[in-house]
């Protein structure tokens, strides 16, 4: 059972924050003015869950009290029909205040740069990553988010040897951010002349977006800029000015180059965001080291090295191995119908900050 004192101590907070929201010299500071908008939002959330498992609670009592003080058996029957009800509620309705109670982690609200990467199986490899790419794209549209392309190497037949993209929206790393890791495919590929199965991997890689308030300058001496003629798209519609752009950074010999757009300004300024968001990643997981695995809120390490996800396409299946989770509707998944792959991870990666963090 979760204690009154700790409800009443995480909504203790919700009218001080409507009064520093009708404060004018809250507006008039923006990032603050967002940051307390969340907050709220939050803490609403919270109000909500904890109503409805106050109301189980108090409906299990008083059905209790009134099975043990009545006589009419017809209103004992109702009694009980009603304390079965919300005795099965009851678990459901405290696991998810739980959930609320723990105070939102602030990255999960940031946009995400996402980077695919062909590797195992050569071409075949190169289309898988194409197929993930326009998963995410479908999946993202789906959610009403935006997507845009930084950088993409496409290969000869089909797919990309590497694209990276940015995803724009509510909440998108928070949700994203389980992707990363190896992406086994199993399946005939277009290439195999005698129906034979192949497996191929993809690996991806999911990056915090920088944000304004961040403060994460890098100092100028830190980087190397190089600048090159774009090769253009595929190798079509070359670009005749020295466009590219290749940013170095020093300390780490962190390398991101763009050339997707004609502007060389335009390249630079993506390839500084992508550099931004991996030197960010980097500080982020130092921090969770730092503080230990319980922190870790991802789940499994995130490194694009560990084998996350199988795609066999003969069965039909998809296997997360990070949480056991096989589901037979590939051909749903990979059309972008991904919430029945995301929701189980989001839940397992809660739980396990919840006992974590509350004990529980």
């Amino acid at each position: 059972m979760i204690e009154p004192a700790l409800i009443d101590r995480v909504l203790f907070r919700v009218p001080q924050i409507e009064a520093m929201l009708s404060d004018p010299a809250t507006a008039a500071d923006q990032n603050r003015f967002r940051k307390l908008i969340k907050e709220h939002s939050h803490l609403k959330r919270v109000a909500a869950k904890a109503e409805h498992y106050r109301t189980l609670l108090r409906r299990i009592e008083e059905n209790t009290a009134m099975l043990a003080e009545s006589d009419d058996p017809e209103l004992a029957e109702l009694a009980q029909a009603e304390l079965d009800e919300s005795e099965a509620a009851l678990p459901e309705a405290e696991k998810a205040l739980h959930m609320n109670l723990l105070p939102p982690d602030p990255d999960d609200a940031r946009n995400a740069i996402m980077e695919i990467r062909a590797g195992t199986g050569g071409d075949e490899a190169a289309i898988f990553a194409g197929d993930l790419y326009r998963m995410y794209t479908r999946y993202a549209e789906g959610q009403g988010w935006k997507t845009d392309i930084v950088e993409a190497n496409p290969s000869d037949l089909g797919g990309f040897k590497e694209i990276i993209f940015t995803v724009t929206g509510d909440g998108v790393y928070g949700i994203m951010r389980y992707e990363c890791g190896t992406h086994r495919v199993q399946r005939v590929p277009q290439t195999e002349t005698q129906g034979r199965i192949h497996t191929s991997a993809a690996t991806v890689a999911v990056f915090p977006e920088v944000e304004e308030e961040d403060d994460f300058d890098i100092p100028p001496e830190d980087i190397r800029v190089d600048i090159f003629r774009s090769s253009g798209p595929g190798g079509q519609s070359v670009n005749t000015t020295d466009s590219a752009v290749r940013l170095t950074h020093i300390p780490t010999g962190v390398i991101v180059q763009c050339q997707d757009e004609k502007s060389q300004h335009r390249n630079r300024e993506k390839a500084l965001m992508v550099l931004k968001a991996r030197l960010l990643d980097h500080k982020l997981r130092e921090e969770a080291e730092k503080q230990g695995a319980a922190r870790r809120l991802q789940i499994g390490s995130g490194d694009r090295s560990e084998r996350i996800r199988t795609y066999n396409f003969p069965q039909n299946r998809l296997t997360d191995h990070r949480i056991n989770l096989t589901i037979y509707s590939l051909d749903r998944i990979v059309e972008g119908l991904l919430d029945d792959v995301v929701g189980p991870l989001r839940e397992h990666a809660v739980e396990a900050r919840m006992k974590a963090e509350l004990g529980g």
